[in-house]
């Protein structure tokens, strides 16, 4: 490829207007989903409230926030991570067992889930 034209098309890439429809940057994942509704501390220090919609995740930052898709019944709430965990393999995500009443799982106990990163600054 020749010097020149290497070059303009670099500089085109850099300055081209490039559209986001808000989910560019989304990540998600598909795993099983379960619920707790014990404790009194939270990993991050919060009080434990089990009717909040609250989840504990192994690795994402206190605070992020999370949609949570049943895809059994296709219902989906937003969630904060405020804890560790799941410890029991295979399984991505615990969330309250509020959070599994608004989900409708909490009689099955685990259950099939997409969760999605939700973007704060999207709706900016």
């Amino acid at each position: 490829m020749k010097p020149h034209f290497f070059a303009a098309l670099v500089s085109a890439a850099i300055i081209a207007p490039v559209s986001f429809n808000g989910a560019a940057h989304a990540e998600s994942w598909t795993g099983k989903a379960s619920f707790y509704s014990h404790g009194t501390r939270t990993a991050s220090g919060a009080k434990f409230q089990p009717g909040a919609l609250t989840a504990a995740h192994r690795s994402l930052p206190f605070g992020t926030v999370l949609r949570v898709t049943n895809l059994a019944n296709q219902r989906s709430i937003t969630v904060t991570v405020n804890d560790r965990g799941p410890f029991i393999r295979g399984r991505i995500l615990d969330v309250s067992s509020g959070a599994a009443d608004a989900l409708g799982f909490r009689g099955a106990g685990v259950t099939q889930v997409r969760i999605e990163k939700v973007d704060r600054t999207a709706s900016l």
